[in-house]
């Protein structure tokens, strides 16, 4: 069975080598596909440890908890990439993910923003987009 991130690689070979820890992704598209991958299994531990430390304070886990057990990942399709690679210290990743919550179907499409903090990438923010689907 293919990871949910959308690459042909098996969950385990694929994001849940993040997730699971202790690797680290080597890029934000990495980090990034990992974290949608995260979001759509109820990894809220890796979501919230893969966020900058100074946003850490304002996550409110139960609520995340909640949200992801209403979410199904459908598709997650990456529009673009600005640097975040290996060597990189900063990163964006355009990428619109077809999702279902609460019983609508709807594309969530965010331009991120990605950094290295303590020698591993994390999210710092992100410009959202939604729009519903029939």
């Amino acid at each position: 069975m293919p990871c949910p991130c959308g690459l042909p690689a098996a969950y385990d070979a694929c994001c849940g080598r993040f997730i699971a820890g202790p690797r680290h992704a080597e890029t934000a598209e990495q980090l990034m596909r990992s974290r949608y991958t995260a979001y759509v299994k109820g990894a809220v531990d890796y979501l919230i440890v893969t966020t900058t430390i100074a946003s850490r304070a304002g996550i409110d886990r139960v609520a995340l908890v909640a949200y992801c057990r209403t979410l199904r990942g459908i598709s997650l399709k990456i529009l673009g990439t600005v640097a975040g690679g290996p060597i990189e210290l900063h990163g964006v990743v355009e990428f619109a993910a077809t999702l279902r919550a609460g019983g609508r179907k709807f594309v969530q499409r965010e331009r991120s923003r990605f950094v290295v903090e303590d020698g591993r990438w994390v999210y710092v923010d992100g410009e959202l987009g939604e729009r519903p689907v029939n």
